[in-house]
């Protein structure tokens, strides 16, 4: 199946709404959860990712902190904290004032 490029301006919105429904987790499982839960339509790749999640804990809408996964290897599980719930809700928002007015615009009269 082929797999589209993740929509500009909603990385952030995925990440953050993936860490709200299943608790911590580790880049791999996070990408792993964005494509499963989109039935393999979207892929993210480490190149957005890790860059996104940086800066995701400089903002202050997540935390980190180093653990172990199932197979035992090391990895930093990231978190979402309070000022992360704030702005998921801000991008869920905002991104359904933009699909909203891209389905008025495409819309078949």
């Amino acid at each position: 199946m082929k797999r589209d490029e993740i929509p500009p301006g909603t990385l952030y919105l995925l990440i953050l709404k993936t860490l709200s429904l299943h608790g911590p987790l580790h880049g791999y499982e996070m990408a792993n959860s964005i494509q499963q839960s989109s039935d393999d339509v979207l892929q993210v790749e480490e190149g957005s990712l890790y860059p996104a999640l940086q800066r995701m804990l400089i903002k202050g809408w997540v935390t980190a902190e180093w653990g172990v996964t199932a197979g035992n290897r090391r990895a930093r599980y990231y978190r979402l904290t309070a000022a992360g719930r704030k702005q998921l809700a801000l991008e869920l928002s905002q991104f359904q004032r933009v699909f909203g007015a891209i389905s008025r615009v495409v819309q078949i009269a």
